[in-house]
């Protein structure tokens, strides 16, 4: 393929659970395949109870569902690796397994930050503009959203992996995490980096930026609003389903800002390391958990099955 240079011929190596001793070795291995189960039965789980409930075929279940696939395939793209290279202890990745992998991972969370901004703009139109919801969050507007989601960041992380793996690797073909993502690339290419730096930049801008700031202001209307409900017992439900969204929100837009928007000389490769797990593996674990404990229509059904 003329898309790679020199090093199209060549393995990286990632790092590996069985660099440790034994027992972290197992300890670690137990801790991936166990978050990595809950993660696919929570997901499923959740998927399978927006399908079966009639009360639950609406705009903010149907966005919901969406997201419970982008976890499940988040986590997918990462976790099972791990778990294979502890097994065999060979923690050497193909360069065309690791730009497979680099792509989905970056296609899965740029669509994850779309995703959670439309979630919050449905939201908005919820509980601020009650009157006029089923028009705004119509089900066209739903797929559309959805489908453009997807599409722009499958374009944008094609784009950035085409942009990596033009790079040179002579420094060195250690790559300092778990899996293929594009801060440790700049790190280890001998290429000059500082237009790759500059469209990482510019992305992150483009993309989480927006996505944050529309979460931010359907947010702040959203709480207006609610503090202008006079009774209590209202306030207390908008405010409910509303928190669930909050706390996965201020999670993973908190984990993403400190790898892709911190500079490159600032970087501390084992906080980077912890931080990369976080927000691919633990977060797509928690979020069906936390909708699903915060959510009653979620609770009576499965109580009811």
């Amino acid at each position: 393929m003329e898309l790679f240079n020199q090093s199209s011929s060549s393995r990286f190596f990632l790092s590996s659970l069985s660099n440790f001793p034994f027992h972290l070795n197992v300890l670690g291995f137990l801790t991936f395949l166990v978050m990595y189960l809950i993660t696919l039965f929570a997901n499923l789980l959740l998927i399978i109870v927006v399908r079966i409930n009639p009360k639950l075929q609406t705009p903010m279940y149907f966005f919901l569902s969406n997201l419970a696939f982008i976890d499940i395939c988040y986590s997918s793209t990462v976790v099972p690796k791990i778990l294979i290279s502890t097994l065999t202890r060979d923690n050497s990745i193909s360069l065309l397994e690791c730009a497979v992998q680099m792509h989905f991972h970056l296609t899965l969370g740029s669509t994850e930050c779309f995703i959670l901004a439309v979630m919050a703009y449905d939201r908005f139109a919820a509980i601020c503009r009650p009157l006029h919801y089923n028009t705004i969050m119509s089900r066209r507007t739903c797929i559309c959203l959805v489908v453009a989601s997807w599409t722009s960041s499958f374009i944008n992380s094609m784009a950035h992996v085409i942009y990596t793996f033009q790079m040179s690797f002579c420094r060195s073909h250690f790559v300092n995490r778990f899996f293929c993502e594009v801060p440790p690339f700049l790190q280890i290419s001998c290429s000059n980096i500082w237009l790759h730096e500059i469209a990482m930049y510019i992305s992150a801008v483009s993309i989480t930026g927006p996505s944050f700031f529309l979460t931010m202001i359907s947010y702040i209307y959203i709480l207006s609003t609610i503090f202008k409900i006079s009774f209590s017992q209202g306030r207390y439900k908008a405010l409910s389903t509303c928190s669930s969204h909050i706390i996965v929100v201020t999670v993973y837009y908190g984990t993403l800002l400190i790898i892709y928007l911190r500079p490159h000389s600032r970087s501390s490769p084992d906080m980077d390391k912890s931080v990369s797990i976080l927000y691919s593996a633990v977060t797509p674990m928690l979020n069906p958990i936390i909708y699903s404990v915060r959510n009653k229509d979620v609770k009576s059904t499965l109580r009811n099955r």
